[in-house]
């Protein structure tokens, strides 16, 4: 019967229980860029995992937006350049690919790694002028 309390228990849970820790999420990302998209899209943007926790986003449209990463219990909340507040995100690994869920007011689809690769993020910036 303890059994099927614990097992009944961690499914009510909800999915952050099986979510990775920082450490996990570090040794993971750091070095590797990310493509993400929803399931059965191509990417609609990348993340570059810096050292020291420092990230660089885009939506592939070449301007890249500066950034950095902290654990926040169970979650990974980004602050980026251009926005002061916390993003966070809760992270999984499932069928060897990068799963991440939104962990906000606003419902989101979930982000799956479509890619990665060690290369680094192009990012030439906005154009400027014509």
């Amino acid at each position: 019967m303890r059994l099927v309390s614990l097992v009944l228990a961690s499914m009510l849970a909800g999915p952050s229980l099986a979510g990775m820790s920082a450490e996990e999420f570090d040794v993971y990302t750091r070095g590797q860029t990310f493509y993400y998209g929803t399931e059965g899209e191509e990417p609609y943007g990348a993340e570059e995992y810096l050292p020291g926790r420092r990230v660089r986003w885009s939506f592939l449209d070449g301007d890249c937006q500066e950034g950095y990463w902290y654990a926040q219990g169970p979650l990974i909340c980004f602050v980026y350049e251009s926005r002061s507040e916390p993003q966070c995100w809760s992270f999984e690994r499932r069928t060897g690919r990068l799963v991440a869920q939104f962990e906000g007011e606003t419902p989101m689809a979930e982000l799956y790694e479509v890619r990665k690769s060690p290369e680094p993020l192009a990012c030439p910036g906005p154009k400027i002028g014509v």
